[in-house]
């Protein structure tokens, strides 16, 4: 197995972000892990980001990007990325209010549109799925499968979340496989096995983690990102623990 990087969602650190951003970048680098993606730049501008992350032997590999700044400032999020060294932007999530099957034929065209030009411009753009892009439409298809299968392959790709899919009841491998030539980003997440199906630091739930880690050279994995949207033990503690898990099945290099 070829050695694939890991980063960290810095959404899994935003309170400690919001406090010292900085300072949170440099635990995370303490910590081991090579990449970050963004959730914003915690109001540094990207070249004196970039200067940091440089500083702290990081890389950015990627940033997620809202929906409405890649409507509507395109060309400033791909000057950004090239500013900060970041091959790939994702759109993150939908707001609640766009999420009918009538808004998701219109998502199509845009990611479409937004993805030919980012590709233009060697950037990627991906798309990352919650649960409720599996929940069935009036045409029998999940909203997922319409982006995909009808955005085109070079211009738009998928940034899976292993735990959403688990938590609608999909498998994640089976859709690694699927679509293998487009997932260079993979959202590391583990569920607990409980009714509660809470969020679980890797190796501590029921997600079979392994599996999804023995599609990374098939998938031509650029990046696998480790992401906790909430935790019981603190944030810091919570991707130390993952990070160890990583480690003891030999997918992080010190």
């Amino acid at each position: 197995m070829s050695y694939i990087p890991v980063a960290v969602q810095m959404f899994t650190l935003r309170k400690e972000s919001k406090g010292d951003f900085v300072g949170t970048l440099e635990r995370v680098a303490e910590i081991g892990y090579k990449g970050i993606e963004f959730a914003g730049y915690g109001g540094m501008s990207p070249s004196d980001l970039k200067k940091t992350i440089d500083r702290l032997n990081l890389k950015a590999a990627s940033s997620h990007i809202p929906l409405s700044s890649i409507e509507t400032e395109l060309d400033k999020v791909i000057h950004d990325q090239h500013l900060l060294g970041s091959k790939h932007i994702v759109c993150p999530f939908l707001p609640s209010d766009r999420r009918r099957e009538k808004d998701y034929r219109e998502l199509v065209d845009i990611l479409n549109k937004a993805g030919r030009k980012c590709f233009e411009e060697g950037i990627s753009l991906s798309y990352h799925n919650h649960d409720f892009e599996l929940e069935e439409m009036e045409d029998g298809r999940m909203p997922l499968e319409l982006l995909l299968k009808e955005t085109n392959p070079e211009w738009v790709k998928a940034e899976f979340d292993i735990y959403w899919l688990t938590k609608a009841g999909e498998s994640p491998v089976e859709w690694l496989s699927q679509y293998a030539e487009r997932t260079p980003l993979v959202h590391l997440k583990d569920m607990t096995p409980d009714d509660e199906q809470f969020f679980a630091e890797l190796g501590t739930g029921g997600v079979n983690v392994q599996e999804v880690l023995g599609k990374g050279d098939k998938n031509n994995v650029e990046w696998w990102i480790v992401e906790q949207d909430q935790s019981r033990i603190s944030p810091f503690e919570s991707i130390q623990e993952s990070f160890n898990y990583l480690k003891k099945h030999n997918v992080v290099s010190i």
